[in-house]
């Protein structure tokens, strides 16, 4: 069972949005890991992926450490390291600036987990080079 309610705010300019998603029993879950290694593969041929993938990669890896019991700050730490700017589309960073999890998962002992994670600036800074006005 997976349950999440993510928060994502961008850039001043972009409205912050909510995104529910809800897999209830193993073939949600399973429709769900599908669908992020369908993802991973395009990444692997070096496409770009939109918001929506983001977010999904981003959970996944969030749900793949609570359940191998890492701890919230090694969550968080090492979020910027999932995805890079060269990864996604144009205007994809500046939508994501800041993604908050509220998370609810089984864990092996039957019992149901329930997690706040905030990650911060999930990319990377870009090197952007401007060129000189002519």
């Amino acid at each position: 069972m997976i349950y999440v309610k993510a928060l994502i705010k961008g850039e001043d300019d972009i409205p912050p949005f909510t995104r529910l998603f809800e897999y209830a029993d193993e073939s949600d879950e399973s429709i769900f890991f599908e669908a992020i290694r369908m993802i991973r593969q395009r990444l692997s041929k070096n496409l770009r992926i939109n918001v929506h993938e983001c977010m999904m990669v981003y959970l996944a890896y969030v749900v793949e450490q609570l359940r191998a019991n890492k701890p919230i700050k090694s969550i968080t730490a090492n979020a910027r390291k999932v995805l890079s700017v060269d990864q996604v589309m144009i205007g994809v960073p500046e939508c994501l600036k800041k993604i908050t999890f509220e998370i609810r998962i089984d864990s092996d002992n039957n019992s149901v987990r329930k997690e706040m994670i905030n990650i911060d600036c999930p990319f990377p800074p870009c090197k952007y080079i401007l060129l000189p006005e002519s």
